[in-house]
């Protein structure tokens, strides 16, 4: 697979705040990251949240210091990630025909002296 950089611009995260404080950055330059994984902690003035990671990939770039506000729109973290076929999300479970077992039930003999 070929690897392409992307960039991941800081989200907006609600109610029109303009720009966040990274409080601590979770992943460093080279290392592998997966989706969800954990990325960044920053601060709004509303809250504190940890922000997962968008992509697989390994963290090519941080853009901003820790300490630092950055604005909703500007680049966070660039990525190298591998390509994946397009349109293509997850994989698609072999299709197997049901199995299905045919219980009868029949009524215990009665026991002699019973």
């Amino acid at each position: 697979m070929a690897t392409n950089e992307t960039t991941f611009h800081l989200p907006d995260l609600g109610e029109g705040l303009a720009e966040a404080t990274v409080l601590e950055w979770l992943v460093r330059p080279g290392e592998r990251v997966e989706r969800n994984g954990p990325l960044v902690e920053v601060e709004t003035t509303k809250s504190a949240a940890e922000i997962p990671s968008p992509h697989t990939g390994v963290v090519a770039r941080l853009h901003a210091e820790e300490g630092e506000a950055v604005a909703v729109g500007a680049p966070l973290v660039t990525f190298g990630v591998e390509e994946e076929a397009a349109g293509i999300v997850g994989t698609v479970p072999a299709e197997e025909a049901p199995k299905r077992r045919r219980v009868r039930l029949t009524p215990p003999e009665d026991e002699p002296g019973a």
